[in-house]
């Protein structure tokens, strides 16, 4: 089966980022295949490579990396909320004059259409909210 999945909790306030990656990791160890995961509202803070959690704690940005490296995952964090929320690529650092880009290359901005394409090409879309 396809699915996509929806993150909409930042990874540190709320156990929905760390459940999405868990049930991600799941469907893919069960031979399903994942379209897209899409980061919207807090949970573009996924997608920022200067958080550092504490030792104890599990980066999530690197477990997104490296889950993406193992099976090609394809990450999406929604621009708007992004943007909003200070997770930007090296492009809208430059527009919007920022001193630096901050999102994990794993990790691409793009609109809403992206979330579209992803219901219209999964058989189901499962979202993880605060």
């Amino acid at each position: 089966m396809n699915y996509s999945i929806v993150v909409l909790g930042a990874p540190f306030s709320s156990p929905s980022a760390i459940t999405a990656l868990n049930f991600t990791q799941a469907l893919l160890t069960q031979g399903h295949t994942v379209f897209r995961v899409f980061f919207y509202h807090e949970g573009v803070h996924c997608a920022n490579q200067l958080s550092t959690p504490q030792q104890d704690e599990i980066n999530l940005t690197n477990q997104w990396q490296t889950l993406k490296k193992q099976h090609n995952l394809d990450l999406v964090v929604c621009i708007a909320a992004g943007v909003k929320r200070g997770v930007l690529d090296q492009s809208e650092a430059n527009r919007h004059e920022k001193p630096c880009s901050n999102i994990n290359d794993a990790f691409d901005l793009s609109g809403l259409g992206q979330l579209v394409e992803a219901t219209e090409q999964s058989d189901r879309v499962v979202t993880f909210g605060p």
